[in-house]
C-alpha cells in the first residue's frame, strides 16, 4: 500500500469514464478501495493524509471528477498544505 498507488489510481480514474461511473455508484469508502484493488491499486484511506493540495492539483489537471473520488475513498479534498 502506498501513496504512489493512490496517485496512480487517481490518474487512471481521470482517464476512464467506466471507472468514474463505478466510483460514483460506490456506497462507501470500502467500496472505492475494493474497486481500486480490482484495478491493481492497493492503498488505504490513511494514504490520503499524505496528499497535498499541490498533489491533487497536479493529479486532477483541472478534471472535476477527482474531488469526489478523493472524498469517496475516505479522504477529504485538499488535505495537507
Amino acid at each position: 500500500m502506498s501513496l504512489e498507488q493512490l496517485k496512480a489510481f487517481l490518474e487512471k480514474v481521470k482517464l476512464d469514464t467506466k471507472l468514474q461511473e463505478q466510483i460514483n455508484a460506490a456506497k462507501s469508502s470500502k467500496d472505492v478501495l475494493a474497486i481500486a484493488k480490482e484495478y491493481g491499486h492497493d492503498f488505504n484511506s490513511d494514504h490520503c493524509s499524505e496528499l497535498t493540495k499541490s498533489d491533487l492539483e497536479v493529479i486532477s489537471g483541472g478534471h472535476k471528477g477527482i474531488g469526489p473520488v478523493i472524498a469517496k475513498a475516505g479522504c477529504m479534498p485538499w488535505i495537507g498544505s
